[in-house]
């Protein structure tokens, strides 16, 4: 049975025609657009001030707050596009997770899921109810962003990344635990899925109705899968969200990181734009997508540490192997890293807006 679409949600007019929101519907632009995974965050000497003395989850949980690290970047540099300031960890407590962010060693999980019981314990709340401060976050900024013809895009960690983290219960290299739980128990697993599957599509569509132009799912560890492993545990109840949010109205983007392998599964599930990191170049990575879909990436956020002269050198490829097409969004392949001048970002997404603009002015 096909589910009915939703109605589209409106959108201001000078943000729908953005170079952003034009570009991931492929149609012509006047220049690349350009954002940056990780844009408000340590890299800024204005977040580092804001954030003295204040938890991640209490910037998170604090709307005004949220929505001025938000505004930071757009405030400092020409891009194309602002991210929602927040974490893809942030449902997790809503479902029962001790979730806390440990200074040097990152987010950390103090009671993670180690068998069935625990996953059937695992709450689905209404977001609504549970993170009512992100959906006020947005209406908060999209006044300000309107004015400036600048798009919002919410977020939200993909099911397969977010099962990961509530089983590893932090960041790890090699995901056994996770791996060995999916594989010996499959049940409860794609119970686990559902779960996630369900609660970030009403916590997008919280973001949506609040004033979000655009989506990203963030799988950020299913490059640690094998295709097989992808498609049998993973793939089911990612396109199910992806599937619920197009509903939505708005352009969904799909991104992981080291899962070059994976892309023509991943792009199988229909979102509007693939992202891709580093590790193929730009041209090849997309011939392995649906034709019509748009591609994101796909600078190594480490050459923004780089002198210039590379910098614009690898930026100058990534821009021929887009070739002028309509359907690409400049973007580093991860996000920017804390060490990272913002002055060199600025100079980036300057840079990139002049090449293209005078290289389409003269086609």
């Amino acid at each position: 049975m096909t589910r009915p679409q939703a109605p589209k949600p409106e959108v201001n007019a000078a943000v729908y025609d953005s170079p952003f929101l034009k570009t991931l519907r492929r149609e012509s632009a006047p220049h690349t657009p350009v954002w940056f995974m990780r844009q408000a965050g340590r890299y800024m000497p204005e977040y580092r001030a804001l954030r003295a003395g204040k938890s991640m989850l209490d910037c998170i949980r604090t709307p005004e707050l949220a929505a001025e690290i938000t505004l930071q970047p757009i405030k400092a540099m020409p891009l194309d596009a602002a991210i929602l300031f927040n974490d893809i960890l942030t449902p997790l407590p809503t479902m029962g997770l001790d979730l806390d962010f440990v200074g040097g060693v990152g987010p950390v999980i103090h009671n993670p899921i180690s068998s069935t019981k625990d996953v059937d314990m695992l709450g689905v709340p209404a977001t609504a109810e549970t993170m009512p401060y992100t959906a006020e976050s947005i209406r908060m900024l999209v006044p300000e962003l309107n004015s400036r013809g600048v798009p919002l895009i919410g977020f939200v960690g993909a099911p397969f990344t977010l099962a990961s983290y509530a089983i590893e219960g932090k960041g790890s290299r090699n995901y056994e635990k996770t791996k060995r739980f999916m594989y010996a128990e499959p049940a409860a697993w794609g119970r686990l899925m559902g779960k996630f599957e369900a609660l970030l599509a009403d916590y997008l569509t919280e973001q949506v109705k609040a004033g979000a132009s655009a989506v990203q799912i963030f799988d950020s560890w299913v490059g640690a899968l094998s295709v097989y492993d992808y498609r049998t545990f993973v793939k089911p109840a990612t396109g199910r969200l992806i599937e619920r949010v197009k509903a939505l109205g708005v352009p969904v983007i799909y991104f992981g990181t080291g899962a070059t392998h994976l892309m023509p599964d991943m792009a199988s599930l229909g979102s509007t734009v693939m992202g891709a990191d580093w590790r193929l170049p730009l041209d090849e990575a997309w011939k392995l997508i649906q034709p019509d879909q748009a591609i994101q990436g796909n600078l190594d956020p480490l050459l923004l540490q780089a002198p210039w002269r590379e910098v614009q050198y690898q930026t100058d490829r990534i821009l021929a192997e887009a070739g002028g097409c309509a359907g690409h969004v400049f973007n580093v392949g991860h996000g920017i890293l804390p060490e990272t001048n913002p002055d060199m970002v600025r100079r980036l997404t300057e840079y990139v807006h002049e090449k293209t603009a005078l290289s389409r002015s003269t086609d």
